[in-house]
């Protein structure tokens, strides 16, 4: 019943800016992803930060280990990370937050390897704070990140223009990087941390988060980037574009490459990569591998190199989001035992491999398709 009103609410208040970007065609987009090689990377945050906040403020920010660390995921063939930004860290240090970017991506381009930003996340603690970050819960997964926006920010709307100004000015400012590879706007906008925040969220989330996505959007396009923007679907049956949800259709319809997250076996991702294929546009996973939950290097890599997906596992390197633990940590905490099985992370934190095993397999899949893309190159 909402659909339409929601296109419409995309695509209205797309226009002010189409004169100067418009959302990308099939063949832009495609076109684009034809000059890829095939991407394969982490969501990453150094080990000695607990969020997005301790990341990248002043005070905590970290190239050390940053530069070691981005050295171990070069080593595996990695060559994209999908790291996580603020909108208070603008509003704190616009400049300064704009000079640690830059250095970040001069590590990260040192290591052959392109971020995909991500604006704003839905996920996790919605009263986020600048200062100190608090210490990790004894035992829980990711016990310390943070939304963007807040809870706070999100009910008000006189902090829409500062939102604004967040999402113009980062975009903005880096709309012409090379070393840049894409824009994820907002992650998993509908999410509504049942089995963690759940009492602390507003009521009417969803239809606050509905009504500004958008807006992120044609923000996003209206600074200009060079580089695509997209919106990941997570949740639900994505089998017809009809049956989809109206946050998850106005995800795909803002969105110049489709992208998504799975943390299933391999025949349920194999089934949603089809599904997304009636898209005709590149497709990525900005999120998988969950050990206990089925979802593997083993079994996802050979789908998503077989379908050109990118691929996106959740964690490098086990530090203070403690994300080697499972979700029903935040049920039944690990602090008396080590889990069986690590949920999520590829590296203890002075670089040994958590399963060599494990490694050899991601080297041989991405030394693989180099050597694959390579052969394309010549035979052109």
């Amino acid at each position: 019943m909402r659909t339409p009103s929601l296109f419409l609410l995309c695509f209205a208040l797309t226009i002010p800016v189409l004169a100067q970007s418009e959302r990308w065609t099939e063949a832009q987009a495609n076109a684009w992803y034809a000059k890829q090689p095939w991407l394969v990377g982490c969501n990453y945050c150094p080990s000695t930060a607990i969020n997005e906040l301790e990341m990248w403020q002043a005070d905590t920010f970290d190239p050390a280990t940053i530069d070691r660390e981005l050295g171990w995921a070069e080593g595996l063939g990695m060559n994209t990370a999908r790291v996580f930004l603020h909108d208070l860290l603008w509003k704190q240090d616009p400049e300064g937050f704009t000079k640690r970017i830059d250095q970040f991506l001069t590590i990260a381009h040192k290591h052959h390897i392109k971020p995909m930003f991500v604006l704003f996340d839905s996920v996790w603690d919605p009263n986020p704070h600048l200062g100190k970050q608090r210490a990790p819960k004894s035992g829980v997964h990711n016990s310390g990140w943070m939304q963007s926006p807040g809870a706070a920010a999100l009910e008000d709307p006189s902090q829409v223009p500062r939102l604004e100004a967040y999402v113009k000015g980062v975009v903005g400012a880096f709309k012409d990087d090379p070393r840049i590879l894409a824009w994820d706007v907002w992650n998993e906008p509908d999410n509504t941390n049942g089995s963690s925040y759940g009492d602390e969220e507003p009521k009417n989330k969803l239809e606050l988060v509905s009504a500004l996505l958008p807006k992120v959007f044609a923000w996003a396009r209206a600074a200009e980037p060079s580089q695509p923007i997209s919106c990941g679907v997570w949740l639900g049956d994505w089998s017809s574009h009809g049956v989809m949800s109206p946050m998850e259709r106005m995800q795909i319809e803002c969105s110049d490459v489709v992208s998504f997250h799975n943390y299933d076996k391999p025949p349920e991702f194999e089934k949603r990569v089809e599904w997304l294929q009636r898209y005709h546009r590149p497709i990525l996973c900005t999120e998988y591998m969950a050990r206990g939950n089925g979802s593997t290097f083993e079994g996802i890599m050979p789908i998503g190199k077989k379908y050109k997906v990118a691929l996106y596992n959740w964690g490098l390197v086990v530090g203070k989001t403690q994300t080697n633990l499972p979700w029903d940590s935040w049920q039944h905490p690990y602090t008396d035992r080590e889990p069986e099985v690590w949920f999520h992370e590829v590296f203890r934190n002075d670089g040994t491999p958590y399963r060599q095993e494990e490694v050899k397999f991601i080297k041989e899949m991405t030394n693989n398709g180099a050597k694959m893309d390579s052969r394309k190159d010549r035979g052109k």
